[in-house]
């Protein structure tokens, strides 16, 4: 096994990791450095969203004991089966889209131009949230209207385009329809699980005949450095701000496509 190829991937590991629950796309920034690393490949593809499995372990540690909670009471308490029925109901939009479009997102999608150009286009949507005004009125991410609930799947969608950032869209969608910034970045978390674990799923029933033995050792250490790096990262984005990320977005957007522009990438 080649030590630079592990290391490779470990770094690619620590930015899913570190990327996944921030609005700035953690499969734009595994595009782009997998471009430069030269990972280009199929199995490399895969690469991507298998590693996110690491974040799914994250978020599970983290909310163990409410997640736990809730699948407890579901049986004797209506609130409980509600939450996890809207779970469902936002989790079933992404999931159809990523099932039948999902050759056109690999093959058209995951490039580096989409990526920069949707960093750039997200970071202004950020920036003009930011400055926004909401009504507070759901503060419980456990207690939204059910319609609520699909319309945070549907903004999910647009996370299949690389770059956008599928904890951005969700998070920013919650607050437009009058979610407290905390509830919106819980759901946000709650919806990863479902999210990513089928996405998981289908792409290793979809690509494990392709997938070497080193192929695999490469996704090992990506899994497990993502896992390590994720709880800080998952306990700040609740907290913070959009602008910085607003700024951080546009900046390396502009950057990379002057990069592109002058052969550099």
């Amino acid at each position: 096994m080649d030590a630079i190829k592990l290391f490779q991937a470990a770094l690619l590991g620590v930015l899913e990791g570190g990327t996944e629950f921030l609005p700035v796309s953690s499969t734009g920034h595994l595009l782009l450095l997998q471009h430069f690393f030269g990972f280009d490949s199929e199995a490399d593809k895969t690469f991507t969203i298998l590693i996110q499995f690491g974040a799914i372990l994250a978020i599970l540690s983290v909310y163990f004991t409410r997640l736990w909670r809730i699948a407890v009471a579901v049986p004797g308490d209506a609130d409980a089966r509600r939450f996890a029925v809207g779970v469902i109901i936002a989790f079933l939009p992404a999931a159809i889209i990523g099932v039948l479009l999902r050759d056109f997102i690999r093959g058209v999608l995951f490039n580096p131009l989409v990526v920069c150009t949707t960093l750039i286009a997200g970071g202004l949507v950020l920036m003009v949230v930011d400055d926004l005004r909401f009504s507070r009125d759901e503060k419980d991410a456990t207690r939204f209207p059910l319609p609520m609930y699909l319309k945070i799947g549907l903004f999910q969608c647009l996370a299949m385009i690389p770059g956008v950032s599928r904890s951005g869209a969700t998070i920013v969608g919650a607050m437009l329809m009058g979610t407290s910034k905390r509830a919106a970045a819980e759901f946000s978390f709650f919806l990863a699980i479902p999210t990513m674990a089928g996405a998981f799923t289908y792409e290793l029933a979809k690509s494990y005949k392709t997938l070497s033995f080193n192929d695999g050792a490469l996704i090992a250490v990506g899994f497990l450095a993502a896992l390590v790096v994720v709880g800080p990262f998952l306990r700040f984005v609740g907290r913070s701000g959009f602008a910085p990320f607003a700024w951080y977005r546009i900046v390396a957007g502009v950057a990379l496509l002057a990069a592109g522009a002058a052969g550099w990438m």
